[in-house]
C-alpha cells in the first residue's frame, strides 16, 4: 500500500510540474510591449532603405515605452486582421495611424487622440480630376478595411464611381495609380503628403477632403490598467516636450494634440 501511495504521489507531482512548466513557457513577459503595425504606412511606421522599421509612431512608441519602463517591440501585421491580433493577445497595442471610429470603439479601448488627420483623394498631377464630383465613372483604389473605405462610403459620389479596388497597403494602391490602372486613391492625408514630398510632380491632392479624423492607440478591451499607464506616459511626453520634438523631426511642425 505504501508503495502505491508513493507511485501515485510521484505521478501527481510530475503532472503538477508539467502544468507549471507549461504555464511558465506561455506566460507573457509583463515588461515587454508588442505593438502591431502596418510596416508600409509612411511616415507613421514603415521600413527604410536599410529595411529598418522607422516613423513618427515608431519613435513615439519607443519614447512611451521608456516612460513606462517597458521594452517595446514592433510586429508587422495584416492590417485587415488588426483587431483579431489584439484580441488574441498576439499584440498588446495597435499603434500605426489607427483612426478612432465609433465602430472600432466597440472593439478596442482607445487612448485620447494624439494626431489629427483626414481622408483625401490623390490623383496623378496631370489628371483632369479636380473636385470630388469628377470621381464619377472613375476607378478608385484604397487600403482594405481602412478608414478610407468608410470615408468614401459616406461621400455622395460613392454611388457614381465605376469601381473601388481594395489593396493590402497604400503603397500598392499608389503604384497602380502611377501606372494608370487607377484614376484616384483615397488615402490618409499624412501618408499622401509624405509620398508627394518624395515624388515631387507625380501626385496632386484634391482640395476637398472626404472626412476629418483623429488617430489613437488601440488597447484590448478590459485592459484598462495598460490603457491608463500608456496614457500617463503620453501625457508626460507632451508635458516635457518630447512629443513635440518627435513631431518636428517627422512633420517639420508640432502636430501632436495636447
Amino acid at each position: 500500500m505504501k508503495g502505491k501511495k508513493i507511485v501515485v504521489l510521484s505521478v501527481i507531482l510530475g503532472l503538477m510540474l508539467t502544468v507549471l512548466a507549461g504555464c511558465g513557457g506561455s506566460a507573457k513577459d509583463d515588461n515587454k510591449l508588442v505593438i502591431g503595425i502596418d510596416d508600409k504606412f509612411a511616415p507613421m511606421g514603415f521600413r527604410d532603405e536599410k529595411n529598418e522599421i522607422v516613423g513618427f509612431d515608431i519613435d513615439y512608441a519607443k519614447a512611451a515605452g521608456e516612460k513606462m519602463g517597458m521594452e517595446v517591440t514592433f510586429q508587422p501585421i495584416d492590417w485587415k486582421a488588426k483587431e483579431s491580433e489584439l484580441n488574441s493577445g498576439r499584440i498588446d497595442l495597435i499603434w500605426n495611424g489607427y483612426t478612432i471610429t465609433e465602430e472600432r470603439k466597440g472593439k478596442v479601448l482607445f487612448t485620447k487622440p494624439y494626431l489629427k488627420n483626414s481622408q483625401v483623394v490623390v490623383t496623378l498631377a496631370d489628371s483632369d480630376i479636380k473636385v470630388l464630383a469628377d470621381l464619377a465613372g472613375k476607378e478608385i483604389g484604397l487600403q482594405s478595411l481602412s478608414s478610407a473605405a468608410d470615408a468614401l462610403d459616406a461621400a455622395p459620389v460613392k454611388d457614381e464611381v465605376n469601381s473601388v479596388s481594395e489593396f493590402p497597403d497604400n503603397v500598392l494602391a499608389l503604384s497602380d495609380l502611377k501606372t494608370k490602372r487607377l484614376d484616384a486613391v483615397v488615402i490618409d492625408e499624412v501618408v499622401a503628403r509624405y509620398y508627394m514630398s518624395k515624388e515631387e510632380g507625380t501626385f496632386k491632392l484634391l482640395e476637398e477632403s472626404l472626412a476629418p479624423e483623429e488617430y489613437g492607440i488601440g488597447v484590448k478591451k478590459g485592459n484598462e490598467e495598460l490603457l491608463n499607464r500608456l496614457q500617463q506616459a503620453l501625457d508626460e511626453l507632451n508635458a516635457d516636450g518630447t512629443a513635440a520634438q518627435i513631431s518636428q523631426q517627422w512633420f517639420g511642425e508640432d502636430k501632436v494634440l495636447k
